[in-house]
């Protein structure tokens, strides 16, 4: 079939080239020579055949490497769209999946955030409750101390008050006999 096809371009290429020779021809006002044709047609299928017999397989065998040369590279070009393709795909899907891993990781983020702001906030108000409640007991302390001291000065002032006011009613005759008695009584019991 193949074979056919080639006949069949190279005919029709000669009718061609015999059909477009007569035109030129008859338009210049020559008329054309046949016989001469004829001998230049006969010549160039020799000229052809010729060559077709030495370099023949040659260039049946370049034509036929070059196809698969062109057919290797095509199907190496092919599987290369394919893997380019395949890559592509994989990109694309990355990035639509980027898109939600931001997401989730701003989502992810900002519930950390929240639990360490809420964890900040536990610890300042644990820390609040002990300042506060050990103010309240150096308050307290400080109270009973202040206190304590109040009650010692008071102590001091009634008794200074006392004895002042002891030895401005007592004379000392009542005096002598106070001590007296107080002295029996510690001594006797």
């Amino acid at each position: 079939m193949n074979s056919l096809r080639k006949t069949s371009f190279i005919l029709s290429a000669l009718l061609f080239l015999v059909l477009f020779a007569t035109e030129v021809m008859a338009n210049e006002g020559h008329e054309y020579r046949w016989g001469d044709f004829a001998y230049r047609v006969v010549n160039f299928i020799l000229f052809f055949g010729i060559l077709w017999y030495f370099t023949g397989k040659l260039i049946k065998k370049y034509f036929k490497g070059r196809r698969q040369s062109i057919q290797d590279t095509f199907d190496s070009l092919e599987e290369r769209r394919a893997q380019a393709q395949k890559k592509l795909d994989e990109v694309e899907s990355h990035i639509q999946n980027l898109e939600a891993e931001r997401k989730a990781i701003l989502d992810e983020s900002r519930a950390q955030a929240e639990a360490l702001k809420e964890t900040i906030i536990e610890d300042a108000k644990r820390q609040a409750a002990q300042i506060v409640e050990q103010a309240r007991l150096t308050a307290e302390n400080e109270g009973r101390s202040i206190l304590s001291q109040i009650r010692s000065t008071m102590a001091d002032e009634i008794v200074d008050a006392a004895e002042k006011l002891l030895r401005e009613n007592l004379g000392s005759a009542e005096h002598k006999k106070l001590i007296t008695n107080s002295l029996s009584k510690v001594v006797l019991h």
